[in-house]
């Protein structure tokens, strides 16, 4: 068996600043750190008009930011031999760095202006598609059964068996977490927050985002000989984010409740950053039509830690793969591991040079022929309504 360095083509030093970027990258939990634990217990009070700011709890940081930047500082990427990888590494270096400044500003005025240098903000066009969506998708279907946190977990490791079946080495899992609120990936597991309920009809769609996306692109990266791509590159949230939505609508899971709440999170966040309370943009939500709990939820996860633009990106990512689907492109390269759309071409020159692995497996609702119809209809559409025709 020859050495990494030397079995794919890439220098063996060139791996180990990867390799380091990498460990160093799952040394702590950006998402997890930055969300609050107690969401649900001050839910009630708000929404009974007791508290218009609410005063959110957050964990304590298990690693500390500075010690990390003093390990981060001691990386660099600029001695990357090989030019296309020596790029995705400097731009991974960036991102955690504006990591560790918002996990050190969290809960504070600081947070924000790196959140929308970290995401982005709302731009004019992707506001006018949002404000479109709400304007004419006035109805939404009934709820349904909901099915609670223990039903929806144990979905969750049936689906995670399926891809063991192709795979049985996979480490992904799942898991009921006290501390978390609703459903979220970290790194190879599924958080399931105990107080989660979901709609039946949203339950296959859901996995297919959680599991058949981001926990199938994170054990695929992590096989890479270039391990960030399991973390993640820079910027990878649109992409993967867009894609897990995609995932919803080749399964023809993708509801009006749903689209709808992609669109309340572009406007909320839009919004936010034009200086609304809290209370404010919870309002306006309900003024559109949303029940008041789930306005709370999306008012809640924009306003953690004093302002997460993230939650902008799941629409403006579908976009982007729906323009990228309609002028021909493909999605096979996405399954290699976490990365932006950007990255595509420097992704495409690894592979092209026989520097990355085939994908250890692929999401499950590739296999339904249907899956690639619905995707067919959706690909290149400018007008996000149409994305409901023939769906459930």
């Amino acid at each position: 068996m020859t050495e990494a360095g030397e079995d794919h083509g890439i220098a063996a030093a060139d791996l180990a600043v990867d390799h380091r970027l990498s460990l160093l990258a799952q040394s702590f939990r950006f998402l997890l750190d930055i969300t609050p634990v107690d969401a649900d217990d001050l839910r009630d009070d708000f929404l009974e008009g007791h508290d218009d700011a609410p005063a959110f709890t957050y964990r304590e940081l298990e690693a500390d930011p500075a010690v990390i930047r003093a390990e981060l500082d001691d990386i660099d990427p600029g001695e990357v031999g090989d030019p296309v990888l020596g790029q995705l590494l400097r731009a991974k270096h960036r991102e955690m760095e504006l990591q560790l400044d918002m996990l050190e500003a969290r809960d504070s005025d600081d947070f924000l202006p790196l959140s929308v240098e970290l995401y982005g903000g709302v731009s004019p066009s992707l506001r006018a598609q949002a404000e479109a969506l709400l304007a004419t998708i006035t109805r939404t279907e009934p709820s349904d059964e909901a099915l609670d946190a223990e039903e929806f977990l144990a979905l969750a490791e049936a689906e995670i068996a399926h891809y063991r079946e192709v795979d049985p080495d996979l480490a992904m899992h799942a898991e009921i977490r006290p501390d978390v609120n609703g459903v979220m990936v970290s790194g190879d597991v599924l958080l399931v927050g105990p107080e989660t309920k979901v709609q039946r009809a949203r339950a296959q769609a859901l996995l297919h985002h959680e599991v058949g996306t981001h926990l199938v692109t994170q054990a695929n990266g992590s096989h890479q000989p270039v391990k960030v791509l399991g973390v993640g590159l820079a910027g990878y949230d649109e992409t993967q984010e867009g894609l897990a939505v995609l995932a919803e609508i080749a399964c023809g899971g993708l509801t009006a409740f749903r689209l709808r709440q992609l669109a309340s999170r572009v406007l909320t966040v839009h919004r936010m950053i034009g200086g609304a309370t809290f209370a404010e943009a919870h309002e306006a939500l309900v003024a559109d039509d949303f029940p008041p709990t789930s306005a709370w939820t999306t008012v809640m996860r924009v306003y953690r830690s004093g302002g997460m633009t993230k939650d902008a990106i799941y629409l403006r990512g579908l976009v982007e793969l729906l323009e990228h689907l309609g002028a021909g492109g493909s999605l096979d390269q996405l399954w290699l591991g976490k990365f932006s759309l950007r990255d595509l071409p420097l992704i495409g020159d690894l592979e092209s040079r026989g520097l990355l692995r085939p994908p250890r497996v692929l999401p499950r609702y590739l296999h339904d022929p249907a899956s690639h119809a619905n995707l067919a209809r959706a690909a290149g559409t400018d007008d996000l309504g149409t994305l409901l025709e023939g769906h459930a």
